[in-house]
């Protein structure tokens, strides 16, 4: 999302985006990804995707987008490998077991068992993590994205998905970029300057949703869930992400559960609009979300297996 109307990024929000937090700090490797690691986005953002595996990926086998085994041979995984999310939820703790299972660290070579095996919110903090220890301002969005490969049975959907963005001092504004995507794009454009309107950000999603202007079951989750409360969830992750607040796919507030969404009073509804309408210009409308963010619990404390 470029905008335009922003020249210089404010300093309260450059140091806010150099800051770490809980899911984006890298620990004592800091001064690895530092060293060790190209200044280039691009080339970090290879070398990144080149360590990991989707869990879709893994499932799918040499098949689909892994055809021509462009993220290795599926076969060579070890049988009992399963998805890592829940176990790998920080930066430090990627690291941690990216150097435990090959000392290198980040390395175009990793062989396949000694991938991780992790999805797109994860990949999204790693590059946080990268960009954030070599000074470049850096954040985590969560929303949708209707450029990958159709829906076998609804067609052309906009999936959940997260991606970066991150501060270019040169042309002057916030990049956006999908490292997880990168190597699986059913359509033809940079996944390293993401054009503007091709992510769906929630912010606008949700209001579209609110005033008809799309298709709430346009929105698609992975876990087979359609319609406006995956936006929701969305929109709840994004605006943490935007406070440096990446959360677990489990946990959100409680108002937004699968359960508990059907059940949002006017007053509800009204307030998540208002909010969805200052995150679609998040730095103009800063002061404003970081307030909400410290002093509204409904919107701030989350739900989960032992939340």
């Amino acid at each position: 999302m470029r905008y335009h109307w922003i020249m210089k990024l404010d300093p309260k929000l450059r140091d806010h985006y150099l800051s770490f937090g809980t899911f984006t700090y890298p620990g004592l490797y800091q001064q690895k990804l530092i060293e060790d690691l190209p200044r280039d986005i691009r080339e970090i953002g290879l070398l990144v995707r080149k360590n990991i595996i989707h869990r879709s990926t893994l499932a799918q086998g040499n098949a689909g987008t892994n055809t021509d085994m462009r993220f290795g041979d599926m076969t060579k995984v070890p049988w009992w490998r399963q998805p890592e999310d829940d176990i790998l939820p920080t930066a430090g703790a990627m690291l941690t077991e990216l150097y435990r299972r090959d000392e290198r660290g980040f390395t175009a070579d990793r062989s396949e068992e000694n991938k991780l095996v992790l999805t797109c919110r994860f990949v999204s903090i790693l590059m946080a993590s990268i960009l954030k220890s070599k000074g470049i301002p850096a954040r985590v969005r969560s929303g949708n994205a209707s450029y990958f490969d159709q829906h076998p049975q609804y067609g052309k959907v906009s999936w959940d998905h997260w991606t970066n963005q991150y501060w270019s001092d040169e042309q002057e504004r916030w990049v956006t970029i999908d490292v997880d995507g990168s190597l699986s794009l059913a359509e033809d454009f940079d996944p390293y300057d993401i054009p503007e309107g091709k992510f769906d950000f929630p912010g606008k999603a949700w209001l579209d949703i609110r005033a008809g202007k799309v298709d709430a079951d346009y929105f698609y989750n992975a876990g087979d869930d359609r319609g406006a409360v995956v936006v929701a969830w969305s929109l709840f992750y994004d605006f943490h992400s935007l406070m440096n607040q990446e959360d677990i796919y489990q946990h959100s507030p409680k108002l937004v559960k699968f359960h508990e969404f059907p059940k949002l009073t006017d007053r509800q509804l009204k307030e998540i609009d208002a909010l969805a309408e200052l995150m679609t210009n998040p730095d103009a409308n800063f002061d404003k979300l970081k307030e909400i963010f410290e002093t509204k619990e409904e919107f701030r404390l989350l739900s989960g297996a032992l939340l």
